[in-house]
């Protein structure tokens, strides 16, 4: 149960999001900009598996479950191949450039001067860009924001993971934007 009463029983940060709409439209923008927009030259399967991996070191049931069935979905995958990435992407069959930007989500989920140079040069070494390594570090702090907003509030999360892969479809399709928080 939510420490505040949110006036409905929606899950994750769709029940934050219904009780505050004045704050909703400013974070889907953000997350529409980040994770959907086509202006990117990372995939969208690669920006949801940053999120999903600084969700997953923030323990936080609900965006990692979302966002690792929106990332399965993109990559055409199975949910164990996205658990085997938040277990150990460095082992995980991935482009050696999305490890190293991994590895900087990582840092920036600890703080943000934990990124070291020497990530920032690996990174550009595998053929990332700073526009990359820049949304890289702004999707992985905007995600211990939207994790901690959703845990902060001890919303609920459904517990059976099929839901959040039935759901993905839908999300990738129509985006973050114009997302209602009663669907």
């Amino acid at each position: 149960m939510a420490y505040i009463d949110l006036q409905n029983d929606l899950p994750g940060i769709r029940g934050p999001m219904a009780f505050s709409p004045e704050t909703t439209k400013p974070l889907n923008e953000l997350a529409e900009i980040l994770l959907h927009s086509e202006d990117n030259t990372l995939s969208r399967g690669e920006r949801e598996m940053i999120g999903t991996y600084v969700s997953s070191l923030n323990d936080c049931f609900f965006c990692q479950n979302v966002h690792g069935a929106i990332a399965q979905h993109y990559f055409q995958c199975s949910m164990s191949d996205i658990d085997a990435i938040k277990k150990d992407f460095s082992t995980a069959p991935i482009s050696e450039k999305l490890k190293a930007l991994l590895s900087i989500a990582g840092s920036v989920q600890k703080g943000g001067r934990h990124v070291t140079a020497e990530q920032i040069s690996l990174a550009k070494e595998r053929g990332a860009t700073d526009r990359e390594i820049h949304d890289t570090v702004l999707i992985a702090a905007a995600f211990c924001l939207f994790n901690r907003y959703v845990d902060g509030l001890n919303t609920w999360a459904p517990q059976d993971r099929q839901f959040y892969t039935d759901r993905a479809p839908m999300r990738a399709a129509e985006g973050y934007a114009a997302s209602n928080p009663h669907r």
